[in-house]
């Protein structure tokens, strides 16, 4: 088992690193490092023991929960130990109001699982939005290219109409976050044309943020999405959808030029996504001439900004065009969102429901 021992002592090496980087920037460097173990439990996701001064964070959760989860639990713990340590509270329970303020005054979740409870109300709302958008995304897979992409206008024009309702409604708006796919050392272009697509279009923050791989030993950036449960639940399922497509495009596209390999297929699917992109900029026009005009989330960039402290913004994606580049372009203005066969199934490891179920 030598492999396995070597991936373990290097998972302990970035946790121990993370534990450092979060003890300056969370707790102005006031802890001494503890003692970092993981543990083969799945029903406590981790633990801080006051004796031995051990931070336990469960193995089998380490190795299949996104590496923002795994993050969120080792901060939740970090809070107990500065609690503990630092403060000398003793006589609370664990999750007593000293615990919670330590969490409030610097956006830990006190729960560890990185997402926000929902009420019934927002529950039954959310589910609600959500089911409407998919009944009108099964519209836009008519053969009568003029219905599909009329089901498609309406799709958008309701969750644009939701969302600036529920943003004069509100008042304190309930936020969750999410990571898509595996970290990676590339980030391909047009994955990150992708994600100003979504922060553009589908009222989500989009932060390209490091991360982990356990099972690889590697370190890489992931993209974290974050807004409202529903906006969540509707950009994951676009992500996985746009860039499925985007493939499918390619494959079609070498096939009927009859082309050997993949040395277009990057130009030709940043061309989609930005075909695509440009097409969604024509419906938002045509939103704005009937007033419809979305200004931004305040709330939402505050929380962003208090998740991930001094954000600074990534380097603009660089596009070199060429012939394949606008034939992908064009391919992607022709583009029709619509709901997949069986939504409610799994498609490459995503699902199109609430990303909050345990």
């Amino acid at each position: 088992m030598p492999a396995r021992d070597a991936l373990e002592r290097a998972l302990l090496e970035e946790l121990q690193l993370w534990w450092e980087g979060l003890n300056e920037r969370l707790f102005g460097g006031a802890m001494r490092a503890p003692v970092l173990t993981l543990r083969d439990t799945g029903r406590q996701l981790g633990s801080w023991e006051r004796h031995s001064r051990q931070l336990s964070l469960s193995r089998p959760h380490v190795h299949t929960a996104s590496w923002g989860q795994v993050v969120e639990v080792l901060k939740h713990e970090m809070a107990h130990q500065f609690v503990d340590e630092v403060l000398g509270v003793t006589e609370e329970t664990a999750h007593g109001p000293t615990f919670r303020a330590v969490c409030a005054e610097r956006g830990i979740d006190g729960r560890a699982a990185g997402t926000v409870e929902d009420s019934r109300e927002g529950t039954h709302t959310r589910s609600r939005v959500v089911a409407r958008i998919q009944k009108l995304l099964a519209l836009a897979e008519s053969p009568e290219r003029h219905e599909a992409e009329a089901a498609m206008r309406t799709a958008r024009r309701l969750l644009l109409k939701h969302n600036l309702s529920a943003a004069e409604a509100r008042s304190e708006a309930r936020y969750a976050w999410q990571q898509l796919g595996k970290p990676s050392g590339r980030l391909p272009t047009h994955e990150r044309i992708l994600a100003g697509l979504l922060g553009q279009h589908f009222f989500v923050s989009c932060v390209w943020v490091h991360a982990f791989d356990p099972v690889r030993g590697r370190r890489g950036r992931v993209l974290e999405i974050a807004g409202t449960p529903e906006n969540l639940e509707i950009a994951s399922w676009v992500h996985g959808w746009l860039l499925e497509t985007a493939e499918r495009l390619w494959r079609d596209h070498r096939r009927t030029r009859r082309l050997r390999g993949d040395s277009g297929r990057r130009r030709f699917l940043q061309g989609v996504m930005v075909g695509f992109h440009e097409k969604l900029q024509q419906e938002n026009a045509a939103c704005a001439e009937t007033g419809l005009v979305w200004r931004g989330d305040a709330g939402l960039a505050d929380w962003v900004d208090q998740r991930h402290h001094r954000l600074r913004a990534g380097r603009r994606a660089r596009v070199h065009t060429d012939a394949t580049w606008h034939e992908g372009r064009a391919a992607g203005q022709r583009i029709v969102l619509h709901k997949p066969v069986g939504a409610s199934t799994e498609r490459r490891g995503r699902r199109l429901e609430s990303p909050h179920r345990k």
